[in-house]
């Protein structure tokens, strides 16, 4: 049984793939549910998977719905059908269950509601595809092969997309979104219950803002120095060679030292130059500032032959340095 994805599914996917953390929470109080929000957003993460494994799940999603209307909110743990319609009568954009039930999937499918069913196998992997669905949670991940697994399975199915859930921490997420067929990682290590339990969100909010910073993985890359002439940046280059022993190389449009400073011959962005900072995920990157407010040049974009972004420049003069993203 193959169906038609709707269009909104399309806006779904691409928004937990931005975000590349799914925040999996368990909740025991549906008070706590709104500073727990807000402690995500103020985090980075305006996007949480709440589980149905308390009594209170429902009006949990009902409550950050109502105050956090942009927030991506999946029901996680979906195990029967009428979990599946109360919550998305409580504003679940998504259901997440941890196995593959038929009648669940069935439900969804008919319903035109977004389905991440839980597949750990090639079997389960065919039954989704029966049901015309290609992103798939892999759970619990850890312990049914991690990384390795997954990228067995991406072979015979290389339009499935995973999002690994279980044994996801701050030291192995980056590892796992490095993977190709991996649309985002689910985990709870961000949102400890007695940190919920106890009220202590800020530390909630701490521990998103790491996790989304670990993932992103911001660092210098190289620093450019605008020159009046190609005479120049040949001379300055050859300067910090003699003073550091950093070795000079010709770079087409600018002469570098080490790969770390490039001495333009002509001007580029920025009075001064541009400090160049690179990132683990692009894409994700550029989506992560926006959403924090930076603005970018789009027509300062450069692609490689695939069609992939490999820099950007942000619209910021800093010390007349223009600042540029590039990819790791």
């Amino acid at each position: 049984m193959t169906t038609e994805k709707p269009k909104k599914f399309s806006e779904i996917y691409s928004k937990i793939e931005n975000y590349g953390i799914v925040p999996v929470i368990k909740i025991e109080e549906a008070d706590k549910a709104v500073p727990l929000a807000e402690a995500l957003a103020a985090g980075g993460l305006n996007i949480a998977e709440v589980t149905f494994r308390t009594e209170c799940a429902a009006e949990a999603i009902k409550n950050i719905s109502k105050n956090f209307p942009d927030m991506l909110i999946a029901a996680g743990t979906v195990l029967t059908v009428e979990q599946a319609k109360t919550a998305v009568n409580s504003g679940a954009t998504a259901i997440v269950a941890p196995g593959f039930s038929d009648k669940v999937v069935s439900y969804c499918v008919k319903n035109n509601i977004l389905i991440i069913p839980g597949c750990s196998s090639a079997s389960d992997i065919e039954r989704a595809l029966d049901y015309g669905i290609d992103v798939v949670k892999f759970f619990p991940a850890e312990t049914s092969g991690g990384i390795e697994m997954i990228k067995a399975l991406s072979a015979p199915y290389n339009k499935v997309k995973f999002i690994p859930t279980g044994g996801i921490n701050g030291n192995n997420i980056v590892d796992y979104l490095s993977v190709k067929s991996v649309m985002a990682c689910g985990g709870s290590f961000m949102v400890k219950e007695d940190y919920i339990r106890d009220g202590e969100f800020d530390k909630i909010r701490d521990l998103t803002a790491q996790a989304v910073q670990k993932m992103l993985g911001f660092n210098l890359s190289h620093v450019v120095i605008n020159c009046e002439s190609a005479e120049q940046a040949e001379h300055d280059a050859g300067k910090i060679e003699s003073i550091f022993g950093f070795k000079k190389a010709d770079a087409g449009v600018s002469v570098s030292n080490a790969d770390i400073l490039h001495f333009m011959k002509i001007k580029s962005y920025g009075r001064n130059g541009q400090i160049a900072v690179c990132t683990n995920f692009l894409d994700r990157a550029v989506f992560y500032l926006r959403e924090a407010g930076k603005q970018f040049i789009d027509e300062s974009s450069r692609f490689d032959a695939n069609g992939k972004l490999t820099s950007i420049y942000l619209d910021n003069i800093i010390g007349g340095f223009a600042l540029k993203l590039v990819r790791k």
